[in-house]
């Protein structure tokens, strides 16, 4: 389920839930409507308020944690793709086919994580998001000098690095947001907006304040499942690194 569709169901369920505390209300005793009743119930929506709060901010915090670690996955990837380029364009014109291979790693990245289909290629190496293919070269390569040596032992530990951070990546791209617990903060809400259709007069202003109020908190609940996927959605990480990587790679 896209953001947009988690926020709107919850805009929903709280928006019932209100309207379901004032539908109550007009036929409830008059004892269940007392001074002591309100006292009780408040106190009770009060711990369950709190329990709210805490897991809202939790939320909160775990998908800014993993929008930045993205990010930071990001940058540190483009800088060892970067320097990798560097490692090869020294080692000699034998590594320009890495080159371009490495090139076209970026280039599918990019189609992969920001869904630029209309760049797609079709070359099968390059289809490959891995850096397997470029290891491959590397370690086929021939050095004859021990300054070759060494640049070659050099390229194959940063390869080594990207190919470690890109499966870190891919392992932690399915995780998202944890459902049951946004399940039960989503019930804990509506209970808690249930109570205050059942205690609010019915007018217009109470009546467009709890929207208000209900459409604030389905937007923070879109922004939490939208940051948990840093790659897509609204919230996104920009793909501005990769694109200037592409533009200073395969240089002298």
């Amino acid at each position: 389920m896209s953001a947009f569709s988690t926020g709107g169901v919850v805009l929903l369920c709280l928006s019932c839930a209100a309207s379901i505390g004032m539908l109550l209300r007009a036929n409830l005793p008059d004892h269940h409507v007392s001074a002591d009743s309100k006292d009780a119930i408040k106190l009770a929506t009060a711990v369950v308020g709190t329990l709210s709060a805490l897991a809202l901010g939790l939320l909160i915090a775990s998908a800014k944690t993993n929008f930045n670690d993205a990010e930071s996955e990001l940058r540190t990837s483009v800088a060892r793709l970067l320097l990798l380029d560097r490692v090869m364009a020294h080692y000699g014109p034998e590594t320009q086919q890495t080159r371009g291979l490495l090139r076209k790693l970026v280039e599918n990245r990019l189609n992969e994580a920001w869904g630029n289909a209309n760049e797609a290629t079709d070359d099968t190496a390059a289809e490959d998001l891995g850096i397997e293919p470029v290891q491959d070269q590397l370690r086929a390569l021939s050095p004859q000098t021990d300054a070759q040596r060494s640049i070659q032992a050099r390229a194959l530990q940063v390869s080594g690095q990207i190919a470690e951070a890109h499966w870190l990546a891919i392992e932690a791209r399915g995780e998202g947001l944890p459902w049951p617990f946004l399940a039960i903060l989503v019930f804990w809400l509506s209970l808690m907006f249930f109570t205050f259709g059942l205690w609010a007069p019915v007018n217009v202003t109470v009546i467009c304040t709890l929207l208000v109020c209900a459409l604030s908190v389905a937007s923070a609940v879109f922004l939490i499942v939208d940051m948990s996927h840093p790659y897509l959605g609204f919230v996104h990480v920009s793909d501005a690194p990769l694109r200037d990587a592409l533009e200073r790679m395969g240089r002298r």
